[in-house]
């Protein structure tokens, strides 16, 4: 990663993470959500750990310090991922990307609320002009859908998302302050995000038999390798060039990535209003993620999904 220029660590984070939104379509449908996210990060965690591993990273911690890799992982890489791919089962996986661009926000006033992280004026307003312009990009679904229940319950799905993910990443933030190392913590969060989505499949009784669909196999190498593991390495060398704010100006790049996604292979069709929701979402999350705001919601690389997802990653 060293060798690589920051735009070119800038381009390969904003494209993956803003394409893997519409690969995670290639897998819902064809198994659960819960296998499906539970493999991804099973074998991205195992890639990450055997990657430190590789580099001479220490792969021993404390039975207490593994709890705190838990929460991190099944808020951040589990429950989280699961809304994210529920709610893909029924709204354009464009739509669910800018949705989670109100994480920054969330992070934010959970930052402030655990651990005392100031908070200005303009990251208020930025996250509020955010959260106008996501509800401006999902209000003509409701409209437009024949389905205004299967809407609403994508739309909660996603805000579901937002909360549970901002658990996670405030979680991965306490690991940073305390001195865990990124990598372990990660690879670790991860392996703990899967075996959470395994528990859930094997409670709720279902299937969980490898699908022979050769696209399902390739979203699925594309989520954990590129997604989840290349992603990051180039994330964390920009961050450690440029620090967290300019770094922090994927997340705002990422959505507008994915809503074209959606719109040339998804039949997503896009209006006037959902235009200026966009335009409003990318303007709230540059506000926010500008030098001088709130460490804690524009620094923490585990959002990619951010998004998941981050991510979140997605």
């Amino acid at each position: 990663m060293t060798r690589l220029r920051n735009w070119q660590l800038f381009a390969i984070c904003v494209l993956t993470w803003g394409t893997t939104w519409h690969a995670i379509t290639w897998q819902v449908g064809v198994t659960t959500p819960e296998f499906g996210v539970a493999l991804r990060f099973a074998l991205a965690g195992a890639v990450i750990l055997a990657f430190a591993a590789a580099r001479g990273v220490s792969l021993r911690f404390a039975p207490r310090q593994h709890a705190w890799f838990a929460l991190q992982g099944v808020f951040l890489y589990g429950v989280s991922y699961l809304c994210v791919y529920h709610a893909e089962r029924l709204l354009p996986s464009g739509l669910v990307a800018v949705g989670y661009s109100a994480s920054p926000l969330i992070a934010g006033l959970g930052a402030r609320g655990l651990f005392g992280v100031a908070i200005t004026p303009r990251f208020i307003a930025g996250g509020l002009l955010g959260l106008a312009g996501v509800a401006l990009v999902f209000w003509p679904e409701f409209g437009h859908a024949r389905d205004a229940s299967g809407t609403a319950l994508g739309a909660l799905f996603t805000v579901g998302a937002v909360l549970l993910s901002g658990v996670g990443s405030l979680a991965a933030s306490r690991n940073g302050a305390r001195g865990l190392p990124f990598w372990p913590a990660l690879g670790f969060g991860m392996l703990y995000g899967a075996l959470c989505c395994f528990i859930a499949a094997l409670a709720g009784g279902q299937p969980m038999a490898l699908p022979a669909i050769a696209s399902w196999w390739i979203a699925l190498l594309y989520l954990a390798l590129a997604g989840s593991v290349l992603t990051f390495a180039c994330f964390l060398t920009l961050m450690q060039r440029l620090g967290p704010g300019p770094a922090g100006s994927i997340g705002v790049m990422t959505p507008l990535l994915a809503l074209v996604v959606s719109t040339a292979f998804e039949h997503y069709r896009p209006d006037a209003l959902t235009g200026i929701g966009a335009a409003l979402a990318v303007l709230g999350n540059v506000l926010m993620l500008r030098r001088g705001a709130p460490a804690a919601a524009s620094s923490a690389p585990t959002r990619a999904d951010l998004r998941a997802g981050a991510p979140a990653a997605e």
